[in-house]
């Protein structure tokens, strides 16, 4: 096993510059060849192709500094729950930019759902609260990093031709690391070209921000397959959603889209509430033994426009509803306006509409484009 500090040694292939020992926490396993990561970065690090990366525990890419990924590399989470993940802080980047021939790829030793955590970006744009700038808020999975702000511009990097799988380690009864959390995230940041698989949560959720994503394809996600909450005010464009037959795992509520206002419903009086916009969605549900709970819920004072949507069930596949705008905890606002086409089995007159919005159900919407796809290999 080399022990790598990620600052410490320089090796020919990588980029490293030197810092404190204790900078970097070096925890066990691995062969002789592999390069362990975790700990504090404090330095601009690369990662070239062809290493044998493997995150041993919590990485945490501090402010100032940038981690940059080769394309071709791919970084194996030693199956650990909660305990692995990789953190980027407010003020910190990733620049992992792969190609659709050199994908970078961060997987698991343990190729189940919830083998390790996932990756979390943390920026400094607006999320909902009581001040019209500002806010923050403490992370999920370690509450004094924190993240918000009022720079809807910041930037945490750049995310293209990533594929995250078999992560989602439940923290505990109430939250869960997914397989990317966009916390208060700017729309500085780059995502696009992103495949996000078999993971025992959400597939991707966006805390607040203003970050942009395109050509996001998530693949058997527990819970969620896109979830917006807590002020989210961008752009989704080209967002591909599927639970296959065979996959069961499920939580008590999963959704293909999920989107609150506020965080939780808990503050229907905040400002800069959810309001984004997807162009070209679908979402295919064909788990027969799995109700989904909604296809579309979109509730809480958030605002949603949904152009060219497919939603779709088939076989023995169903959900409680078509498109839902309705909750006890407050509805979507007015303004919502939904354009979406009933795909399969799927029952198209299954709506609950919020007073004011519109829901247009039509025959011909064509969805999330493919062929945008197609370097995963995946068949549609």
């Amino acid at each position: 096993m080399k022990k790598l500090s990620l600052l410490l040694v320089a090796f020919a292939a990588m980029v490293f510059t030197s810092c404190e020992t204790d900078d970097i926490e070096i925890v066990g396993g691995g062969t002789q060849n592999d390069f362990i990561l975790s700990g504090n970065l404090i330095e601009n690090t690369t990662l070239t192709a062809g290493n044998p990366y493997v995150l041993n525990g919590p990485l945490f890419v501090k402010s100032g500094t940038t981690l940059t990924i080769e394309a071709g590399t791919t970084i194996t989470a030693q199956a650990g729950g909660t305990s692995v993940y990789l953190l980027v802080e407010t003020g910190g980047k990733i620049i992992a930019n792969g190609t659709a021939a050199s994908p970078i790829k961060f997987t698991s030793t343990q190729q189940t759902p919830a083998a390790w955590g996932g990756i979390i970006l943390n920026g400094k744009a607006l999320i909902s609260g009581q001040a019209a700038t500002g806010n923050e808020a403490g992370t999920e999975v370690n509450a004094s990093l924190l993240f918000g702000g009022s720079d809807d511009a910041d930037s945490s990097g750049s995310m293209q031709y990533v594929i995250i799988e078999y992560t989602g380690a439940r923290i505990d009864g109430e939250a869960e690391h997914n397989g990317l959390t966009l916390n208060g995230v700017g729309s500085g940041t780059t995502l696009s070209n992103i495949w996000i698989a078999n993971g025992d949560d959400d597939g991707i959720e966006f805390f607040g921000g203003s970050v942009n994503a395109s050509n996001i394809f998530v693949l058997n996600a527990k819970d969620d397959m896109f979830d917006f909450t807590q002020g989210y005010r961008g752009t989704c464009t080209n967002l591909y959603g599927i639970r296959e037959n065979g996959y069961n795992a499920v939580t008590s509520d999963p959704r293909g889209i999920e989107a609150d206002g506020n965080l939780d419903g808990n503050s229907p009086t905040d400002l800069n509430q959810s309001v984004f916009t997807i162009n070209g969605l679908t979402i295919r549900h064909e788990a027969n033994t799995v109700d989904f709970s909604d296809l579309i819920k979109v509730r809480r004072g958030a605002t949603a426009t949904i152009t060219n949507a497919l939603a779709s069930t088939s076989g023995t596949a169903t959900a409680s509803d078509f498109v839902d705008l309705e909750d006890s905890k407050g509805d979507s606002t007015a303004a919502t306006s939904i354009d979406v086409t009933a795909g399969g089995t799927a029952d198209g007159t299954d709506l609950k509409n919020a007073p004011g919005a519109t829901i247009t159900v039509t025959a011909s919407n064509t969805g999330a484009d493919t062929s945008a796809f197609s370097w995963t290999g995946y068949v549609f």
